[in-house]
């Protein structure tokens, strides 16, 4: 029973002088909580003993041993019944069979055979042997008796007493008489303990070969993470992926299913193996499960690639060691090596390294390229790795839009000629212009080829990272054409378009980088005029698909699995410009990752290799254009450039101010400010001199204006 509470208190009205009375206040104390009924404590109490670690693993014990025993007996049954009969022949030539290895099957039902025959020789002696061994045994025994009996006369003649002579004989009588004991005394208790001899026999067999479900090994036998890869362990693993076909042909052909497998070759971080699936089984059906597969291997599902080689119904699997796709890869030889070169036409690109440890390298001799994957996984990383070990052939040109606009492109001032950057729809106009440009130095050198065809172009490399804002970009020109789109109507594609269709032709060259890629921000006949795709994580198989193709994706590319965040740099490349093992037609890729300052020395290593190339800074439509001032920053640091060449590179600069530029409108500007256009050798030029003149006239004028 519970007890009241008693507080002690004044009255709120009270007075200050502390002369009202206390006044006493009983409370009650809170109900005691009702009592948990004996049943709902008996359950938890059950639950509780049930699921406690002790008893799962009492019961994983006492079901790991009893399974032991049993399973043990079945081997050692197994066992017994195939050395005496021609069962483990017959599965031999049945996986033969199902292998299609026909010779292989005659082999061994020869084998089965000649075990046949020697079987059959052994019975027939056993017909003969009873008569045989009584024969035997009289021989013997009198034989024996007879060799006693002389020893005992001879021990009577030496002796001297005739009773010597069945000493022997009595000696011998006593002594299989003392056996007879023995065994009568051993007898009984050896008939209660063989039983469980054969038992600790039979479990100690099936211990030895784990003959017990996963879930009732110990510990350190269910984490079998990482354990090599052998033929068992595939055949088991491609025996229990749940393909009903697959899985009766390995039951069938026995521990045979190995025969399915070709030699297990080392192959970089991991191993590599040819499966040759049996009758009714299709590649795609062992594809699809990649994931079960994996976890078969003991192995993560990006720890396992499927790809199908060129042989029929065969499936070529690359597993992983366990944990090492987690590893990052060395630096970039660009980075190591400050002697390294780079070569447009001959040489190949320092990639990274591909699934088996090698270096990937990459040809991009007239090859439009593509890079597309994800946000944020390294898309600009593996572009710009390609174009600073390209910038370090001086031949190479470069126009660059960068539509992110922040930084990743900066060591290219002073490599490219354009250098557009920014991720506002006026920059993306001006990317268009850019690339429209090209498609107009593309016609020019067409057209200088058809008069003279032995000419040589300067390579160019007309590069738009984040090309995914240009063909979204809404703004229209003055003709009511959209920049962006995926129509004949848009600027951007169409002139994406026409550098595909000729421009490889006069080493005119299409680099793109996108994100996320559907029909919408990477048109179809886009995607598809690229030589080279690569992908990293994409979201699904149809994103896949856009990227590298139907026919890579069928043939086991699947960028769509790799691990957005843990795969950053890893790309599924499909490319004639790279080495990719025979039968497959991509190539996973971990690509070197550039850091900003390293990127920025081997930008310095390209520059050194220039004659002071002026990059052209497109800057944002809204600013005010100062033409005396961009004339001095096309002109750069040279001393001097034909005028043609000035209008060009201004127009470059930005088409919609300088588009109507001519000769007659550049040499009026220099007049202006006290200057014009001079001949040099018979041709018109502007000098960097005449120019730097005319702003400091006019910087003075301005000066002296302002004072007045």
């Amino acid at each position: 029973m519970s007890e009241n509470v008693v507080h002690l208190h004044k009255p709120a009205d009270s007075p200050p002088d502390g002369t009202a009375p206390t006044v006493l206040t009983v409370v009650p104390d809170a109900p005691p909580a009702r009592p948990v009924p004996l049943w709902v404590r008996s359950g938890r109490a059950i639950k509780t003993g049930i699921t406690h670690e002790k008893t799962r693993a009492t019961v994983r014990a006492a079901a790991r041993h009893s399974l032991y025993t049993f399973n043990g007996g079945r081997i050692v049954a197994r066992r017994a019944w195939d050395g005496r009969t021609g069962a483990r022949y017959e599965r031999m030539i049945r996986a033969a069979e199902a292998a299609g290895n026909l010779e292989a099957a005659e082999e061994w039902e020869e084998r089965l055979t000649r075990f046949r025959a020697a079987r059959h020789h052994r019975r027939m002696d056993l017909l003969h042997s009873p008569v045989e061994a009584a024969k035997g045994v009289a021989v013997g025994a009198g034989m024996s008796i007879g060799v006693l009996v002389a020893l005992g006369v001879v021990m009577a003649i030496s002796t001297g007493h005739v009773g010597d002579v069945v000493t022997p004989l009595s000696a011998t009588i006593d002594f299989i008489a003392l056996l007879i004991r023995i065994v009568q005394v051993v007898w009984g208790p050896a008939l209660t303990i063989g039983p469980f001899l054969a038992l600790l026999a039979l479990w100690s067999v099936g211990r030895k070969q784990h003959a017990a479900p996963a879930w009732a090994l110990p510990a350190n036998v269910r984490g079998s993470e990482g354990e090599p890869i052998t033929p068992s362990i595939v055949v088991k693993a491609l025996r229990d992926l749940g393909v009903p076909a697959l899985a009766r042909a390995i039951k069938e052909m026995g521990d045979a299913g190995a025969s399915m497998l070709g030699p297990i070759r080392i192959a970089g971080c991991g191993v590599e193996v040819d499966v040759t699936l049996p009758s009714g089984v299709a590649t795609n059906e062992v594809q699809n499960k990649r994931r079960k597969l994996a976890e078969n291997l003991t192995r993560h599902e990006h720890e396992v690639f499927i790809t199908i080689p060129e042989a029929a119904r065969t499936v070529r699997l690359w597993i992983a060691d366990s944990g090492a796709l987690d590893e990052p890869i060395g630096p970039s030889p660009l980075v190591t090596d400050e002697t390294l070169t780079a070569n447009y036409k001959t040489g190949r690109a320092p990639w990274g390294q591909d699934l088996r440890g090698d270096a990937a390298e990459l040809s991009v001799y007239q090859r439009h390229l593509l890079v597309t994957g994800l946000s944020n996984q390294g898309k600009t990383a593996a572009l710009r790795a390609l174009a600073l070990w390209l910038a370090l052939d001086r031949t190479v040109q470069f126009w660059i839009a960068d539509l992110k606009g922040v930084g990743d492109w900066a060591p290219f001032d002073g490599i490219a000629k354009v250098l557009i950057e920014g991720p506002s729809d006026s920059h993306c106009i001006q990317a268009t212009e850019m690339v429209e440009d090209a498609v107009e130095e593309m016609n020019r050198r067409i057209e200088a080829v058809r008069k003279d065809p032995s000419l040589v172009f300067e390579p160019l490399i007309v590069l738009v990272d984040e090309a995914q804002k240009a063909f979204m970009c809404p703004a229209k020109g003055e003709d009511g054409r959209p920049y962006g789109g995926a129509k004949a109507t848009s600027r951007y594609f169409m002139a994406v378009r026409e550098i595909h269709n000729q421009g490889r032709a006069v080493d005119v060259l299409m680099w793109q980088g996108t994100q996320d890629p559907t029909d919408q921000n990477l048109p179809k006949l886009v995607r598809e005029g690229a030589h080279t795709r690569a992908s990293l994580v994409v979201g699904t198989e149809s994103q896949a698909e856009m990227a590298l193709g139907a026919k890579a994706v069928n043939a086991g590319a699947a960028p769509h699995l790799l691990r957005q965040g843990l795969d950053k740099g890893t790309l599924v490349v499909a490319s004639d410009g790279i080495a990719i093992p025979a039968g497959q037609s991509s190539i996973t890729v971990r690509t070197h990752f550039i850091d900003d300052e390293p990127a920025a020395e081997i930008a310095a290593r390209a520059k050194a290799l220039r004659d002071g190339v002026a990059t052209l800074r497109v800057i944002d439509r809204d600013e005010e254009r100062d033409p005396l001032a961009d004339v001095a920053a096309v002109i750069g640091d040279a001393a001097r450039l034909r005028t043609d060449e000035v209008l060009k590179r201004l127009h470059a600069l930005d088409t919609a101010v300088y588009r109507e530029w001519n000769n007659g409108r550049l040499k009026r500007l220099l007049e202006e400010h006290g200057e014009e256009p001079k001949k040099s050798h018979g041709v018109m030029v502007v000098r960097r001199d005449d120019v730097a003149r005319a702003l400091a006239n006019r910087d003075a004028d301005g000066s002296a204006s302002a004072a007045e």
